[in-house]
This record gives structure tokens, sequence and C-alpha cells, in this order.
């Protein structure tokens, strides 16, 4: 958990050092999608302080299960989270600008150079690096969300359904919504009757006292 000061320092984050935080992850990100992720974790969390580790892990869960791009999702709500609506836009701005201005430049002349030897080889030298941030992405973000045997049976569960049962990822996410609720009820259920027995045998104890 942060302290008091620490928790104060990330609120006074500038607009501008959000778009500039931002901007340079769109800018240096090839991939997009969760290939950002690790950036933004790095840049926000460990970096700038802006945002704890739990609250990133819950900005990406609610980021991946609404629609539309992950990156902008995420860029969205980091920015909502630390200054509102005016971060979010700013925000958002700063992740897609740089890809806008690269598509622009590539819609430009890439026509031109698109059976360039050069870029070809770019490209295939773009491929495993890029699989190489999604394998990154998947292993920060697995290792601070899943703690306990009920979360490595969600993570199971939700791949069966993905690869064997070919699901699409919108039912998986209800699923897994509604597994959680009803995991989250039983628990609190049980926590109560164990809470109750437990006054019940105290009372019991010092009745017989």
């Amino acid at each position: 958990m942060l302290s008091g000061s620490e928790k104060d320092d990330r609120t006074k984050a500038s607009l501008a050092a959000i778009f500039w935080s931002f901007f340079k992850i769109g800018a240096f990100t090839f991939g997009g999608g969760w290939a950002m992720v690790p950036l933004i974790r790095r840049e926000l969390v460990d970096r700038q302080k802006w945002l704890e580790d739990s609250e990133f892990i819950d900005i990406l869960a609610i980021a991946q299960s609404g629609p539309g791009p992950i990156a902008i999702n995420t860029s969205v709500l980091c920015g909502f989270k630390m200054r509102g609506f005016a971060g979010a836009v700013v925000a958002t701005l700063g992740s897609s600008l740089p890809s806008f201005i690269v598509i622009l430049l590539i819609a430009m002349f890439f026509l031109r150079v698109k059976d360039s030897a050069a870029v070809a080889a770019v490209f295939k030298g773009m491929r495993p690096a890029i699989f190489g941030l999604l394998i990154a992405a998947v292993w920060q973000v697995g290792r601070k969300s899943i703690k306990s045997r009920i979360d490595v049976a969600f993570a199971l569960a939700g791949a069966v359904f993905l690869l064997l049962l070919k699901l699409s990822p919108i039912q998986v996410v209800l699923i897994s919504a509604a597994a959680g609720i009803l995991v989250g009820v039983v628990t609190r259920l049980r926590g109560r009757e164990r809470g109750t027995a437990g006054q019940k045998k105290g009372e019991s104890e010092l009745n017989h006292r």
C-alpha cells in the first residue's frame, strides 16, 4: 500500500506529464494491444508511482472486459483514475497520436517501398519482439493476479473455454464474471457461518465457566 504522501504525489501528476508518458509508450510500442500493457505498467506503476499494482490490474480487467482496443481502454481508465475526465482525454491522445502519425506516413510512403528487402527484414525482426512483449504482459499480469487455487482454476477454465470449446472472449468474460460473483457470495456466507459458529462456541465456553 502507498503511504499518504505517495498518494498525494500521484494525484499531482500534471496533464502534460500524463500526455508525455503515454506519448512515449505509444511511440515505442510495436504491435499495440497487449504489447503496450507492460510498458504502461512500468511507466505508471514502477517509474512514476501514479498507480498501485492492484489498481492497474483492476483497470486492466475492466479494459479487457469492455469493447474496443485494450491499449486505448487502458489509457482512458488510467488517465481517468489519475486526473478525471481531462486525464482520460490527454492519456488517450498521447497513446494514439504516435500510431496515427506513423500510419499516416505509412499510407503515404509504404506502397513505394513495400517490396523493399530492408522493409521485409524490419518486419521479420519485429515479429518475435512483439511476441516477447505479449509474453511479458501475460507474465506481469498473471503473477500479480493469480494468487490462490481459485485464481488458477479461473485461469485454466478461461483457457479451456477459449482454446478447446472455442467460445468467444465476450462469453468467457461474462461466464467468469458470473462465476466470480458466485464464488464471492459463497465465500461471504462461509465467513459468516464461521463467525457465528465461533461466537456461539465462545459463549458456550463462558457459560461453562
